[in-house]
């Protein structure tokens, strides 16, 4: 430790108050506080030192051993996922949050002493949540850090002494390169953008640090300084590094030791915090960065224009081993946000509730530093409680507890747990291997050629099928698959293999397809999405839309699958939010039915010699999956034939003279002409459909046979009194006709209105007054279409 760090003059208050009570420390990018504090830490006990990202965590635990004059290991040690180098006796442990809260359930960090959360500016979901448990446990002293947070306001949230390093060790200069000073971040053109701002002053520097929003972007500029530097790179004078949290080991070095060539670093948020590059004297900000959000009640993964406290943070890179430059490809008062929204304000609640709830707390317990959103917490519970992973009250089942230590999505944990057989469950395992890591395992070829060698490979176009075979068989050559990403989904896939004592991956047992697909629906109907009869492209599951990826093989002839995995991004509107499925496996109608997707409907009747038939229809997200004619008996076969008989397709005729009686009727009630001594029947109003059911009934029809024995005689109306029908039929007819023209006659009582509307006939001309019956004291309208006329 020869050299000065900002940070070593906190150091004897930091030991004076660590002891006493909770801490935050702020301290400038540069300051030596993720180094300094766990050293100083551990001479007061055991520390757990939580770092965000694995490369972070890897590469401070080498650096710190190496100041303490140790083998990494054994002093200081790490624990990342598929990796650790520690012991029982490490006196310092860095670790990624996930391990830290899979300790916590297992013992409640028993054997440590001081816990210090790392970059805490970064308000990931886990270290939120590891925050808030280890405050209600109030078992360990706390430090909490970072260059750029809202330190008094977690400085109340933990009862913590502030204590504060100023001064950054080197100067670096900020300069802006946008057009107007409030310009935001902009993607478009964006590799062009970075080229050009290297290409003006590299010389002048040593190793370069260009910010990159993601994979894709970092590809394109790869290729756009490879043109660029050609003869740089040629030579061996340059070398042009990519850096993302799923580089090699092999890459990782590279960009973080010394090298004798200048080098253009271009890296994702990873190389944000906590990593010290060396050599690097310019920042190169695009200011973008892509994160997850809330829309429309889902997570979102969008591009998003960083905050101000990340710009500070990116900007700090270059001021670690000397003075630095940054140069900002926006303006300098464009409205940035001052910190990134915390996680759990942007994404699903229900890992960090499981995972709440496996370490003995509910999330009504806890206190975070931010209230939580209502809705989403609402739809976190109701996903578990499906799910059988908490009970009402949120307490953890044993299920739950199951599914917790398998380091995948709670989903997917779930599925791989409740499959019925060991064919499915390894399916389910490396299925879920293959859609965790952190990129595409594999691409679809362009080529036709390619293609078809991928049919005969494996006929069946099966996005989850390819992906499994992938693990578990050599590579063909025509497949262009990532190694590294790989390699990561085979070591997941053996890490669960081996938690569940299933098989290893080369002896995995042989697929059964059907019979796992058929669990798969059992366990999650939600996944069952099925073709939009107009909009191919789109699937529905009652609930839900989503598209076909470009990447997936989804056949054009499938007309149903099991979406296992879906890329959510912000759609054309404001409220709008295309979900795109990456991961189909087409599953036919008749699993669907068979499993018992979607509700019974009945649809047309018909009548045959000797029985009343229904055509029976299965719907499932409005479309019809499976349909079957059924004989129908009793109050069903009822209810066939009297939708034949309103339909005219059985006793014809009758349905138009009762229609008229009993349109008669209840104008005759409405008009006040009820005399209760001469009318058979009460004075109310009589709805056709229960009038019809009524009889049937009396009658005692139950089949179409029955009907048979029945005339439309049968089916008398006791109204208007016969000797007073004629009369009252001249003054209210039901219906005018007159030459080449029919009307059927509405009456509108309260309004003392008479509409006559256009039935059938060629007839051009309006009516006239004179041609309609009296209707003396009522006003005559006439309505064809649309069009409504007074006549007079």
């Amino acid at each position: 430790m020869s050299q000065t760090l900002p940070i070593d003059s906190l150091k004897e208050t930091f030991l004076s108050q660590l002891s006493q009570q909770h801490l935050v420390v702020e301290a400038e990018t540069g300051s030596g506080k993720s180094t300094r504090l766990p050293l100083w830490a551990a001479e007061k006990g055991r520390v757990l030192v939580v770092e965000p990202r694995r490369v972070a965590c890897t590469s401070l635990a080498e650096y710190v051993a190496q100041l303490a004059g140790e083998t990494l290991g054994e002093g200081v040690g790490y624990a990342i996922r598929f990796d650790n180098r520690y012991t029982d006796l490490s006196r310092i442990v860095f670790v990624t949050p996930g391990v830290a809260l899979r300790w916590l359930s297992e013992d409640q960090l028993a054997s440590f002493d001081t816990v210090i959360i790392d970059e805490f500016h970064e308000r990931r979901w886990d270290t939120d949540l590891l925050l808030a448990l280890l405050v209600k446990l109030n078992r360990h002293r706390l430090v909490a850090t970072s260059a750029t947070m809202d330190g008094e306001r977690l400085s109340e949230y933990l009862g913590a002494q502030r204590l504060q390093a100023k001064g950054r060790t080197y100067f670096v200069e900020v300069t802006h390169s946008a057009s107007d000073s409030r310009n935001m971040p902009d993607i478009r053109g964006v590799e062009k953008k970075v080229s050009a701002a290297i290409l003006g002053v590299y010389e002048q520097h040593q190793d370069i640090l260009v910010f990159l929003p993601g994979r894709k972007e970092i590809a394109q500029c790869v290729s756009q300084l490879k043109q660029a530097f050609n003869e740089q790179i040629a030579s061996g004078l340059m070398d042009v590094i990519s850096l993302h949290a799923s580089v090699s080991d092999e890459e990782r070095h590279r960009a973080l030791t010394e090298s004798d060539k200048q080098r253009i670093i271009l890296a994702t948020n990873v190389a944000e915090t906590s990593l010290t590059i060396p050599g690097v004297t310019l920042i190169v900000d695009t200011g973008l960065e892509r994160r997850t959000h809330q829309r429309n009640g889902r997570t979102v993964l969008g591009l998003h224009a960083i905050s101000r406290a990340s710009a500070e943070q990116r900007k700090g890179r270059a001021g670690r081993v000397s003075e630095g430059d940054c140069i900002r490809l926006y303006g300098k008062a464009a409205p940035l946000e001052r910190l990134t929204p915390p996680e759990l304000h942007r994404e699903e609640l229900v890992e960090p509730m499981l995972a709440a709830a496996c370490c003995g707390f509910t999330f009504a317990e806890l206190k975070f530093v931010d209230s939580l959103p209502q809705q989403t917490l609402e739809k976190a519970k109701d996903k578990l409680l499906q799910m059988r992973a908490i009970d009402e009250q949120g307490k953890v089942t044993t299920h739950g507890q199951r599914l917790y230590p398998l380091p995948i999505d709670t989903l997917f944990a779930h599925l791989i747990t409740v499959m019925p057989d060991k064919a499915s469950q390894e399916m389910m395992v490396d299925l879920s291997a293959a859609l965790s890591v952190t990129q595409r395992l594999w691409q679809l070829p362009s080529g036709e050629e390619r293609r078809e060698l991928l049919s005969k490979w494996l006929p069946m176009a099966c996005d989850a099928m390819t992906m499994v075979k992938l693990l578990r068989e050599p590579i063909p050559d025509f497949l262009t698959v990532d190694e590294s990403v790989l390699k990561e989904a085979k070591q997941l896939s053996e890490q669960i293999r081996e938690a569940l004592e299933l098989p290893q991956l080369e002896v995995a047992t042989s697929i059964k397809r059907e019979n796992w697909l058929q669990a798969v629906m059992t366990a999650a109907p939600e996944l069952v999405y099925i073709r939009r009869e107009k909009r191919r492209q789109a699937l529905g599951n009652g609930y839900n839309e989503v598209t076909v990826g470009r990447d997936s093989r989804f056949a054009d002839s499938a007309e149903a699958a099991i979406v296992f995995d879906q890329f959510a991004l912000p759609g054309k509107g404001i409220k709008q939010t295309l979900s795109l499925a990456t991961c189909m496996s087409p599953v036919s109608l008749e699993m669907l039915s068979s499993q018992g997707f979607g509700e019974e409907v009945q649809g047309q009747s018909q009548m045959t010699d000797d029985q009343c038939l229904v055509e029976v229809q299965r719907v499932y997200a409005g479309r019809v999956i499976s349909s079957q004619w059924q004989e129908l008996q009793g109050q069903s076969a009822r209810q066939a034939l009297l939708g034949m008989i309103l339909e005219g397709a059985a006793l014809p005729g009758l349905v138009d003279r009762i229609s008229a009686d009993i349109h008669q009727w209840n104008l005759y009630v409405a008009l006040g002409r009820y005399q209760q001594e001469v009318c058979s029947r009460p004075a109310t109003q009589v709805d056709m459909t229960e009038w019809f059911s009524e009889q049937l009934e009396a009658l005692g029809v139950e089949a179409a046979e029955d009907l048979e024995l029945f005339s439309v005689d049968d089916f008398p109306f006791d109204g208007i009194p016969d000797w007073e029908r004629e009369e009252f039929d001249l003054a209210y007819p039901y219906q005018v006709e007159l030459t080449d023209l029919t009307m059927r006659i509405e009456y509108h009582i309260a309004r003392k209105l008479v509409t006559a509307v256009h039935v059938s006939g060629k007839r051009k001309a309006d009516p006239k007054r004179w041609e309609l019956p009296r209707w003396q004291g009522w006003r005559i309208q006439y309505r064809k279409a649309s069009r409504t006329i007074d006549i007079k």
